[in-house]
């Protein structure tokens, strides 16, 4: 929607936009709508789990547009490169940040360009792929971009369905108020750069005002990667919603960096309607903490989780085991910080190092066989199996296992999902998975 709304305000063109898993749409219809638009440009974002769709959608396409311009976005062209065009008749992929590389490419192909100085990109040529020189240049002033093409999807249609924080029936738009972030995690695609790029509070206000009053929005999914960076905007941000006529519901499921938070920051987001937190730790072990290049503050962490779950706002955790010279004892230091935290639901992965992060290099220049086996077509995460740590597969996926036995098996805590989950009627819905998680652990 971002790249839809910018695009139409540098060129007078007509958009479609259509979203296959939303409306349970076929590789054939997509084809064929976009056959019925008469599109000269055809966008496929996707992730790297969907990527298997990709040859048999442009091949179609290019049966019934053989003049149209096919290109790959999102993150599947992020971490994979020019090798996201092998196996598919995509004639272009975008990595990283789309608004100013897709109009340069429009600018290309349309009024006399060159495709070969669109810096950053990925193309198919007769001689093959190559890359183009450069990097995809990012948008520096990102309050310039104007508001996402709400308009161009049937905005109550995602509220049907379960919303990323896993809730349904919640009329929320989602949010984007910052791009990057300045940390240097080694699994982290870095899809929007180095460099934390963020919205001004007024910004984020105006545009919450929009979709309240032309959507009827109440709730806000905010999916930045690292939300509470700027301190000094986070109050601005809360201390304005406080203004907004009608109160609303902020869920976070990606970007709170605990250990950046104080009970002041925590007080302000709870004032202004934070109803869900995802609270990431990755690791309880200080060491494989440095290692990846977070380096959080463990203690920090959990007081603040605590104080978050006080307040009955619903707090869900990220771990992952498996990095590179993780021992037993590193496991262990995960397992206690994960099972002792005030946390009310966590899911434990097992690390899937993805080509273009720096983990993935540190495992292809160690162990470049353990990465042969990675289906990364897998839609599901939670049952990759891949090993890359320094203990035996037999003990990484028992502590996973264990994990989530000692952690769900906590009277106190399921007391706390019952009385704290925004949507208890659900709460059913969710029993096949929480007795999966639990029987995992049983021998």
């Amino acid at each position: 929607m971002y790249v839809a709304a910018y695009i139409r305000q540098k060129f007078n063109v007509e958009i479609r936009i259509i979203n296959q898993k939303l409306n349970n749409i076929s590789d054939n219809e997509i084809v064929k709508q976009a056959k019925e638009f008469e599109a000269d440009v055809v966008g496929l974002s996707t992730l790297t789990t969907n990527a298997y769709s990709l040859p048999y959608i442009t091949k179609n396409l290019k049966v019934v547009l053989p003049d149209a311009l096919i290109v790959i976005g999102g993150p599947h062209a992020s971490a994979f490169g020019e090798k996201s065009l092998e196996g598919n008749l995509a004639d272009v992929a975008v990595p990283y940040e789309g608004e100013l590389t897709f109009e340069a490419l429009i600018n290309a192909c349309f009024d006399g360009g060159d495709i070969s100085e669109v810096p950053g990109i990925f193309r198919r040529t007769k001689d093959g792929i190559v890359t183009n020189p450069g990097v995809t240049p990012l948008v520096k002033d990102i309050d310039t971009l104007p508001f996402p093409a709400y308009d161009l999807v049937d905005l109550k249609a995602y509220w049907k369905i379960n919303a990323m924080t896993a809730l349904m029936h919640i009329k929320y738009a989602p949010l984007f108020s910052s791009r990057g972030c300045p940390f240097k995690c080694i699994y982290c695609h870095r899809i929007f750069g180095d460099r934390l790029r963020v919205h001004s509070a007024q910004r984020i206000f105006e545009e919450m005002k929009f979709c309240m009053e032309k959507y009827g929005v109440n709730s806000f999914e905010i999916y930045d990667d690292i939300f509470n960076h700027d301190k000094k905007r986070l109050f601005e941000i809360c201390g304005l919603i406080g203004k907004l006529e009608n109160k609303v519901k902020l869920f976070f499921p990606n970007g709170i960096r605990m250990d950046e938070l104080n009970k002041s920051a925590i007080d302000s987001l709870a004032d202004a309607g934070m109803h869900y937190c995802a609270c990431p730790l990755e690791s309880g072990s200080p060491r494989i903490q440095k290692f990846m290049g977070k380096r959080l503050n463990i203690q920090k962490y959990l007081e603040n989780v605590e104080y978050i779950a006080s307040k009955k706002i619903f707090t869900q955790g990220f771990v992952m085991m498996g990095f590179p010279t993780e021992t037993e004892e590193d496991l262990k230091q995960t397992l206690d910080v994960t099972c002792q935290s005030r946390l009310h639901v966590s899911t434990v992965f097992i690390l899937t190092p993805f080509p273009n992060t720096k983990v993935y290099d540190i495992v292809m220049k160690n162990h470049p066989e353990k990465l042969e086996d990675i289906y990364y077509n897998d839609k599901e995460y939670l049952n990759m199996k891949h090993n890359f740590s320094d203990v035996s597969d037999e003990m990484l996926f028992y502590y996973q296992r264990k994990t989530n036995r000692i952690f769900y098996l906590n009277s106190n805590r399921i007391f706390r999902i019952l009385r704290d989950f925004p949507q208890t009627y659900r709460l059913p819905s969710y029993i096949p998975e929480f007795l999966k998680r639990i029987s995992q652990g049983i021998y």
